[in-house]
Formats: C-alpha cells, sequence, structure tokens
C-alpha cells in the first residue's frame, strides 16, 4: 500500500542513484545517502475532534516524538463560514451528524517526500491544507468542491494526494507540493476510502452513501444513495471500471447486505481485495480477475453492544482493516464491537479479540510486525503483534483519533518552532 512503500524511500533513492551515469554519481550517492538519514520515519495520528495530529515512533515503544496543530487558521475559518449561510448550515450538520456532536478538524494526513510538510484533510473545514513541520504554520490550502473533505490516499512516489470531497460525488487530485490540482474524477454518493494501486496507474474510490439517516433496515438500502467502486486512470483521470457490489453481494447470497464499501485493503499482489460494509461484523474478499466475492468472514458480535442499527456510529459496525507486508494476516478494527483481532487469510480464523474502545482504524506499523489500531473512545492508539494476535502497548494521543498514517519528518524533528 502507499503509506507502507514509502517507509523504502531511502532504498528506492539509492536504487535511482546507482542507475545513474557519469562523473557526478559519487556526488549523487552521497547526496542521497545524506537526505535519507536525514529522515525519520513515524506515525501520524489524527486526533479529529482536538484538531490536532501526533506523530509517534513507526515502531518499538511507539513513544510520542512531537504534535501539530492542523487548524492553525481557525479563525479566519471560522469567520467565513459564520459570514456565509449555506457554509454555516453544512458545518452545523457536520457537527451533529457524522461529527457525533464534534466538529471534524484532522482526517486524514500525509507526509511530502522530503519529511518536512504534512497535508491533511479537514472535513469541517472542507479543505486540504499542507502545514510546514518546522514552523506549523500553513503552506498552501485546497478548498475541495463541496462542503466537506474525507479520507485522502498518497501516490507510491509520494507526489501526489487524492482527496474526497464527500458532498460533492468527485475526488479531487492534487500535487502535494504545491496543492496545484492535477486533476478530477467523478463518484457515487458520498466518496469514502481512496487507494492507489502499486504501479502507481489507477485509483480505486469507494463511495458509501448517506451514512447519517436512520433508515437503516435493509428494506430501506436503497435510500442510501448510489454506491459504488471508481477505478480511474491516475494519469487522465478518466474512468477506467464501475464495480457495483450489488449484483457480487447479490450472487453471492448476501441481498440483504449493504453494498456500502468501508475501509478495504489489496493482498500484496492485488489479486484480492478485502473489504468491510456497512452494518456488517466481519469482512468480504473480492477476486479481482473473475470480478467475484469469493468468501465472508463473519466475525463475533460483543453482546454488549445494541442491535440497534441507529446507534451504530456512521452506519459502521467494524470499520478499520489493514494486512501484514507478507500478505498473511489480515487487521480488523470491530468498531461498534470493542476490540480488535488478527485473522488467518488463509484459514479466515481470528485470533484473541483485543478489547478496544470504539476502533476506528487498521494500519501496519513501520517494520511490519504489528498492526496499530486507532482507539477512537478511549484517545489512544494500540499496537498488536501481527504474529500472536496479542496487544503490544498502547500509547495516549488526542481527542478522538481516527486516521494513522506511515509518513517522515526530519531526523531532529520533536515538533514544530513555538509550539
Amino acid at each position: 500500500m502507499p503509506a507502507f512503500r514509502s517507509r523504502h524511500l531511502c532504498s528506492v533513492a539509492a536504487a535511482l542513484v546507482l542507475t545513474a551515469a557519469g562523473p557526478a554519481t559519487a556526488a549523487s550517492a552521497a547526496s542521497a545517502a545524506s537526505d535519507a538519514s536525514a529522515l525519520r520515519e513515524v506515525l501520524f495520528v489524527g486526533n479529529n475532534w482536538d484538531g490536532t495530529a501526533d506523530v509517534i515512533k513507526s515502531s518499538g515503544d511507539f513513544a510520542k516524538v512531537g504534535r501539530i496543530n492542523v487548524i492553525p487558521d481557525k479563525d479566519q475559518r471560522m469567520a467565513e463560514i459564520n459570514a456565509d449561510p449555506i457554509k454555516w448550515i453544512y458545518f452545523q450538520a457536520i457537527r451533529n451528524g457524522v461529527g457525533e456532536g464534534h466538529d471534524q478538524f484532522a482526517d486524514d494526513m500525509y507526509s511530502t517526500p522530503d519529511g518536512t510538510s504534512v497535508v491533511v484533510s479537514r472535513p469541517s473545514f472542507a479543505d486540504v491544507v499542507s502545514i510546514d513541520l518546522a514552523t506549523g504554520k500553513i503552506n498552501w490550502r485546497f478548498p475541495v468542491a463541496g462542503y466537506r473533505a474525507d479520507h485522502m490516499a498518497v501516490s507510491p512516489d509520494g507526489t501526489r494526494v487524492a482527496v474526497s470531497a464527500s458532498t460533492a460525488n468527485k475526488v479531487h487530485v492534487l500535487d502535494i507540493g504545491t496543492g496545484k490540482q492535477l486533476g478530477s474524477f467523478a463518484t457515487g454518493d458520498k466518496p469514502h476510502e481512496n487507494i492507489f494501486s502499486k504501479d502507481g496507474k489507477y485509483i480505486w474510490n469507494m463511495s458509501i452513501g448517506d451514512v447519517n439517516t436512520s433508515l437503516d433496515d435493509p428494506s430501506a438500502d436503497w435510500t442510501k444513495g448510489d454506491r459504488h467502486i471508481t477505478v480511474v486512470d491516475a494519469t487522465t483521470y478518466k474512468q477506467v471500471k464501475i464495480i457495483d457490489m450489488r449484483s457480487r453481494l447479490d450472487a453471492f447470497g448476501l441481498k440483504d447486505f449493504s453494498d456500502a464499501v468501508r475501509p478495504a485493503v489489496f493482498s500484496p499482489d492485488e489479486s484480492k481485495l478485502y473489504f468491510q460494509v456497512s452494518f456488517f461484523n466481519g469482512f468480504l474478499e473480492y477476486d479481482v480477475a473473475s470480478d467475484k466475492i469469493t468468501r465472508m468472514k463473519t466475525l463475533p458480535k460483543n453482546p454488549a453492544t445494541s442491535e440497534d442499527r441507529t446507534t451504530w456510529v456512521n452506519d459502521s459496525r467494524h470499520h478499520g482493516i489493514s494486512m501484514n507486508p507478507a500478505g498473511t494476516k489480515l487487521c480488523v478494527a470491530g468498531t461498534m464491537d470493542d476490540y480488535a483481532t488478527v485473522v488467518d487469510r488463509t484459514t479466515l480464523q481470528e485470533g484473541p479479540l483485543v478489547t478496544a474502545s470504539k476502533p476506528y482504524w487498521a494500519t501496519v506499523s513501520g517494520d511490519g510486525q504489528d498492526c496499530v489500531i486507532s482507539e477512537s473512545g478511549a484517545d489512544q492508539v494500540t499496537a498488536i503483534d501481527f504474529a500472536t494476535g496479542q496487544k503490544v502497548t498502547s500509547v495516549a494521543v488526542g481527542d478522538h483519533p481516527q486516521r494513522v498514517r506511515l509518513g517522515h519528518v526530519q531526523a531532529d524533528w520533536t515538533g514544530p518552532s513555538g509550539s
């Protein structure tokens, strides 16, 4: 996946140097080695309700490195919102709907390849900003179409970010260094997750429809909108394929299942896609070549979890899935069931249920050994060993952590100056 691949920046730089010709080769090699050694791999944790991002070690003890304020321009943005009745209505709707009574200030984030800036999508401000990690100041700002920004993805080479504009049914693709729009494409209703193929040639977008209505019974599923996967060419941004999971679910005998594809992860060879859907405690396996759902894994329910679907956050029962680099284990965040678990990919047998408070995301540690989940209900992130399925450690972060992404900072960085 793009975030995991970013930690190989050093080896990629070295490989490029080895292919260079001429007397400048030695100097170029020394420069590349110097640049690589100046970077430190970290995990960025977006504290959505705080408007901050904690930066922690990418593996080991996951100790804190520093913290960033991702809304340094809050007063200016609020003045604009308060002066525009339509913007104010949407701002309040986000707070009282998907925000569960809170503003959403830090949804997703990726660092630039040189480790000098972090790019953040801010739902309540309907924008994407680049923040200078040395000063804490904004480098550039891109207002998305409509009134809410959501999940992002970074290209394998780290130069482009794709961001979902959820109320405009559109994805913008931006230059990560300048914020300039390189292209955009239309999606289904409420675009959500974005994934670049590992060769950088395609972008997959999953639209999830209206997740904050109370029409949650399967008989009313049609009211949730047009939900499908949109695959586009990552150079031209032209549509390559539309995958509507409705017919695939029906063919697999799951006519009562929602076709809103939530977090998803590819196998290392990208032949299989593992994805979660609204209201389901588990995940499905989709074979890309045959265009069919091939397996389903139902995970345990927590007896304490209400069966009233309208009480589940934004139609999620489970929200967050990752895979170890070898492709042998999956890690699943059982959001409304208050646990996370590691699942063997071959047998689909789950391991221990690790108690967690509303885990909202799952990613992979820098060394590939652990699954890292965000516990949005406990304001911490927790590492779980892929090999044993057991909890390794927890680290306190800010209010309502959601997305956790691998990235880089300068080697001596501990936070913006004056912070």
